[in-house]
């Protein structure tokens, strides 16, 4: 198990995930709000990640369903995590927030239909 840090571009946010076998599942997800965001991202369990500072200074977005919930920093609006919709019982997080990571060594970064996921209809 290996733990790495992360953080939002202002450093008010910070979290930490546990990897039990390095990234795992990277992509990109093509739903409308993950295409705008352009975020790489990998899961983890719930128990998986944990905010250690700055959990007050999240801002959480919802829509459609309002399963998902889509978390940012309120201060320099960096997407840090999102709980998913498609698997509740895990974490999305932006791996761009790793601090130290290289994207160049992740390697191949793969792709999910969240849009096609999206077309649920939408909560009353």
């Amino acid at each position: 198990m290996r733990t790495e840090r992360g953080s939002c571009h202002c450093g008010a946010v910070e979290f930490e995930v546990e990897l039990e076998n390095g990234f795992e599942n990277v992509r990109r997800c093509n739903c409308s709000i993950c295409s705008r965001k352009g975020a790489v991202m990998a899961g983890v369990p719930l128990e998986g990640l944990r905010v250690v500072k700055g959990e007050d200074k999240l801002s959480l977005y919802q829509w459609n369903t309002k399963i998902a919930k889509h978390y940012f920093c309120s201060i320099c609006g960096i997407y840090t995590h999102h709980q998913r919709r498609s698997v509740p019982t895990e974490y999305g997080f932006n791996v761009a927030c790793i601090i130290g990571v290289d994207m160049a060594a992740i390697g191949a970064i793969g792709a999910s239909n969240g849009a096609a996921q999206s077309l649920a209809p939408a909560a009353p």
